[in-house]
């Protein structure tokens, strides 16, 4: 009876005589965030940075949402130089220009967004893609700089204009210069539009701060990726504030669509095709 009264069972491993173990390269397989399976990367890459088991869409970097979302080799990047100086003498665990100049290294981008005209299905557009990896794609001067820049360039040229936001908000380094960019690019918007031209809004994991209380929420068409966290505080600050629970689903895209703040989820597989068809719809 001691048999089946005894401990876990234990696995043995034999190993063949003068056998070695093989070094797998390291990167060549990644665990989903929200499912915890493990997925190939190529297999990852193919599919467009999305699980192929639960669907989660993994963050995308402004490249390849622009190689997404572009005609090949239409994109013409604009305002590539500009860079943001430390106006404030700002430090906080290390210099501002210190986080800088890393940030820089580690993404190969000059600021957090990258702006640009390009094609898309042969239809000439604007389009400014925010990158979360540079310093979680805050909003300092440059990049309200850049974008209400490019929003005056479609103005001018009579073009839409699609914006791609990924933002933890705005950029603390920069104090209230970082809170300017928000009636500024929203004052470039409102001309745009004044021009009777179309503004798209892609939203897409996570927005928040002052660039969903800005430029974000402006669209005349506002779409999102399927899971996309969206907001002006984190679930977490209002819950504690407002001493209530939050409804399931809280700040998902999914949820503030129901709510009529989001017109459509859209899988990546297909944004590019419905991307092009709104371009198409709103042609003027």
């Amino acid at each position: 009876m001691s048999l089946f009264g005894g401990g876990k069972y234990t696995t043995l491993r034999i190993s063949q005589p003068g056998s070695k173990k093989k070094d797998l390269p390291e990167g060549l397989w990644l665990k989903c965030k929200k499912c915890s399976r493990t997925v190939y990367k190529k297999q990852l890459e193919e599919n467009l940075s999305v699980c192929p088991f639960c669907s989660y869409h993994s963050p995308m970097n402004a490249p390849e949402r622009i190689k997404l979302l572009t005609d090949e080799g239409s994109f013409v990047e604009t305002d590539a130089n500009l860079q943001s100086v430390d106006a404030l003498n700002f430090t906080d665990t290390q210099p501002y220009t210190t986080r800088l100049a890393a940030n820089k290294v580690k993404t190969g981008l000059n600021e957090a967004v990258v702006c640009g005209l390009a094609t898309l299905k042969q239809r000439k557009y604007a389009l400014g893609v925010m990158d979360f990896r540079f310093m979680g794609a805050s909003m300092g001067s440059v990049v309200g700089e850049k974008i209400a820049r490019l929003t005056e360039k479609a103005t001018d040229e009579r073009i839409p204009l699609v914006l791609v936001t990924a933002s933890g908000g705005a950029r603390m380094q920069e104090g209230i210069l970082s809170l300017m960019q928000m009636p500024k690019t929203c004052a470039a918007l409102k001309r745009h539009a004044n021009a009777g031209l179309p503004y798209i809004v892609i939203l897409v994991n996570p927005t928040y701060g002052g660039v969903t209380a800005s430029f974000a929420s402006l669209g005349d068409l506002i779409l999102a990726e399927p899971g996309a966290m969206v907001g002006f505080a984190g679930p977490r600050v209002i819950r504690e504030t407002t001493n209530s629970k939050l409804p399931e689903g809280f700040q998902t895209a999914e949820f503030l669509m129901q709510k009529g703040l989001i017109d459509r989820v859209i899988e990546r597989k297909n944004l590019r095709d419905e991307l092009a068809l709104c371009l198409e719809y709103f042609a003027v």
